[in-house]
């Protein structure tokens, strides 16, 4: 159920009491069934609402109710707009107009005042990280599949491949991780007899099928994800001698883009890369030197890379020198 679509309704019985369920239903764009679903879904959180029979009957509010105001403090205030810039910037939005409609919802029932300050806040904001655009699921699979996790139901996946095969899997959902951009759920397929990760964005239905099951003990859900991510193959297979301690290359080299151990010389580290030239910038961003040992065009790329860099400190990179 769509809790978005939910609070749509409410916010229509509050603006025009009295709409009908076709009504209704054509302004949720769904069916007069769902429409008599997610009424009873607000019956259930508490808010009381009247359906009147007949030929000019419609849903409406019990007369008098209100619903209570939006209270926060001003650290709350700011705590809940960052937080919805900060999933608004990484991706981690479920869809890019609610995060939108959410601030705007906020920031009407806050007082002037403490608007003017929160927004002054949002305008100023930089951010030193590249905006993701994020690959966003739909809200129902996200929420139907956080209340399987946490209710330990089995569930039943519309799922599409990266190569657009479309199958249906039973799924244990062990957990939700969200990861550079992609939100992902794994568990225990068993159309495969194994843990597998699926991408949300790929999942068009979820469906319960009331059976439970238990998760294994001490798995994580995160560190599943990151390891199955680094398997993933790419073009290339590269190995680089770092001449730096394993235990600081580790942390400016993504965890989920290779390994690392410990050489006599250092650090050799295992990646993999789509492209050689993208590689070469990333292997220069690091604070050691380096040693490709293969493949050659990871090695070649970087000599490419040192080349221009090099004439680019003399000024002789095409252009000449760069303007002061």
């Amino acid at each position: 159920m769509s809790a978005g679509r939910v609070l749509a309704l409410l916010e229509l019985l509050q603006a025009r009491p009295g709409l009908t369920g076709p009504e209704l239903a054509d302004r949720l764009e769904v069916d007069v069934r769902t429409v008599r679903r997610y009424v009873a879904a607000l019956e259930g959180l508490g808010v009381p609402v009247v359906a009147e029979r007949g030929r000019y009957g419609g849903y409406r509010l019990l007369p008098g109710y209100k619903l209570p105001p939006l209270m926060l403090s001003g650290d709350e205030a700011v705590a809940v707009v960052l937080g919805l810039l900060a999933a608004e910037r990484t991706g981690m939005h479920a869809a890019a107009p609610a995060v939108a409609s959410a601030r705007a919802k906020v920031e009407r029932v806050l007082p002037a005042e403490l608007r003017n300050r929160v927004a002054a806040v949002a305008g100023a904001l930089g951010f030193t990280t590249a905006a993701r655009d994020g690959t966003a699921p739909a809200a129902d699979v996200l929420l139907g599949l956080g209340e399987a996790v946490r209710d330990r139901r089995r569930v039943r996946l519309a799922y599409r491949s990266w190569r657009g095969e479309e199958s249906t899997r039973e799924l244990d959902p062990y957990g939700l991780v969200f990861h550079s951009g992609r939100w992902y759920v794994t568990g225990h397929d068993h159309r495969r007899g194994a843990v597998r990760t699926f991408r949300l964005d790929r999942v068009a239905r979820v469906a319960p099928t009331g059976a439970g099951f238990a998760a294994p003990e001490g798995f994580d859900p995160v560190a599943h994800v990151v390891a199955g991510l680094a398997e993933v193959p790419y073009r290339l297979e590269v190995e680089v001698l770092v001449h730096g301690p394993p235990v600081d290359v580790a942390r400016r080299w993504p965890a989920w883009l290779g390994t690392v151990e410990a050489h006599p010389d250092g650090t050799l580290l295992r990646t993999r890369a789509e492209d050689a030239d993208g590689m070469a910038r990333a292997l220069a961003g690091l604070a050691w030197r380096f040693t490709v040992l293969r493949p050659d065009e990871v090695r070649q790329a970087v000599a490419r890379l040192a080349a221009r860099l090099a004439e680019d400190a003399v000024g002789r990179g095409g252009g000449g020198p760069a303007p002061r």
